[in-house]
């Protein structure tokens, strides 16, 4: 359309400077994940440093001479920047290297690109290259300039390059007023899961940290998971059923990412909204990672950068397998809630444990009722079962139920403001042998 992508396996120079005033040096080895996930075959690295970026080539003159000689020597198709480039720095370069050139955010919107599988990823990702595009665009077409004066020369009164502006201005346009119906058939979504009475848990975390394959372990479900940067880009919805809670809402979300481009974070706000909306974030993190606690403060930033910092949060150290000796285990905080568990996605280590401090996360204060049930309730007889809340049950000589029943406190008291429906009846009074004993 208005951008063109690279095809898969051009031949890449990649460019990574240490700026003085960065807090800290840009990792090297995700920049190349990256690359190799666009489908590019990198040839060279250039690196360096400099206290402060040009204005016009962001490297020095000294650094763009070893750029010319490098793309020259490997022929290179393509050069890649570790940086965000302005729209100017990028022509000047490309004018001087005589090829084209792309940023870290443009890198990352050819991957997303790539990835978007849905109509409303494809919606988001264009609207995200649009707007990263829209002050790119360049004074190329001249022979249709329309703005000449003279009888047989005059014209609508604007350039072919004003003309492309317009026309991206109505495509965003269009891209937003789909992506505002998207949010508003979410927004039913959750809307009807909340009077249903079912919570969601969102997934949540640094790309390739095992989201996916986690997703799949605690849903039994098939969605596609890989060793690669961003290979979920589409959030996913499952059903899954906790021990002692009932059924809750499962969200695979995309990745997050060091220096995430800010264009991607507003066009995919439809999708985070179910990360912002969920009553509990299961933040994922590669604990095999040597860089994982600065990982985890890149996706604290995008979490408070979205307005979900407040949503309560389980933190989920995954690929435990990779790490000798580490065995499954779950961490509580001073308050004795849940903060922390050990898990592996790849062999199914601790996801028993993940999945009970999930439900007790969800569920808060747990309460431990005998109930005594009338025969005539057996539908409510019946939803106690389908929510695992039943530990064990007799029949009473007059054929009532009394079931021994753990449920969250909240969820019982809903149950005694059905009004004489329910009884609750003292451990004292009667006591009936539970199955976990």
């Amino acid at each position: 359309m208005f951008f063109d992508r690279p095809d898969s396996g051009e031949i890449s120079l990649l460019v990574n400077l240490q700026i003085d005033n960065d807090r800290e040096a840009d990792d090297i080895v995700e920049f190349e994940e990256l690359v190799l996930s666009a489908g590019a075959q990198p040839v060279a690295i250039i690196t360096g440093s400099r206290r402060q970026p040009s204005p016009s080539y962001f490297v020095g003159s000294g650094k763009l001479e070893e750029l010319q000689a490098a793309v020259a020597s490997h022929k290179a198709e393509v050069v890649l920047f570790n940086h965000s480039l302005s729209p100017s720095q990028e022509r000047n370069l490309e004018r001087e290297l005589k090829c084209r050139v792309i940023d870290r955010t443009g890198l990352i919107l050819d991957i997303f690109a790539q990835r978007a599988r849905s109509y409303e990823g494809k919606l988001q990702v264009e609207l995200a290259q649009l707007q990263h595009m829209s002050s790119r665009l360049k004074r190329g077409w001249t022979h249709l300039d329309r703005q000449k004066g003279g009888i047989g020369m005059r014209g609508a009164g604007e350039t072919q390059l004003e003309m492309d502006q317009r026309i991206i201005a109505q495509r965003i346009k269009s891209i937003n007023k789909a992506l505002v119906k998207v949010r508003t058939q979410r927004d039913q979504g959750r809307r009807s899961r909340r009077r249903a009475e079912v919570p969601t848990v969102s997934l949540v975390g640094y790309t390739n940290a095992g989201k996916s394959s986690l997703f799949n372990r605690l849903t039994q479900a098939e969605t596609y998971a890989a060793d690669q940067l961003f290979a979920t880009l589409d959030s996913t919805l499952r059903k899954v059923e906790l021990p002692n809670f009932g059924q809750a809402i499962m969200a695979d979300t995309v990745g997050f990412i060091s220096h995430l481009p800010h264009q991607l974070v507003e066009a995919f706000r439809a999708t985070l909204e179910e990360t912002v909306q969920a009553d509990l974030l299961l933040h994922v993190i590669d604990a095999a990672h040597d860089y994982h606690p600065e990982f985890i403060r890149e996706v604290e930033s995008v979490l408070t950068e979205i307005g979900a910092q407040e949503v309560p949060q389980l933190q989920v150290f995954n690929k435990i397998d990779l790490l000798p000796g580490r065995e499954p285990e779950l961490q509580r905080n001073s308050a004795g809630k849940p903060y922390r568990v050990w898990v592996s996605a790849k062999t199914g280590a601790g996801i028993e444990t993940l999945l009970e401090a999930v439900s007790e996360l969800l569920a808060g204060e747990m309460s431990d009722q005998l109930l005594r049930v009338a025969p005539s309730e057996a539908k409510l007889r019946s939803k106690l079962y389908a929510a695992n809340y039943v530990e064990n049950e007799e029949i009473t000589d007059d054929g009532h139920y009394l079931l021994r029943v753990r449920m969250p406190l909240q969820e019982f008291d809903r149950i005694k403001m059905l009004g004489g429906v329910v009884i609750a009846v003292s451990y004292t009074h009667l006591t009936l042998p539970t199955n976990r004993e």
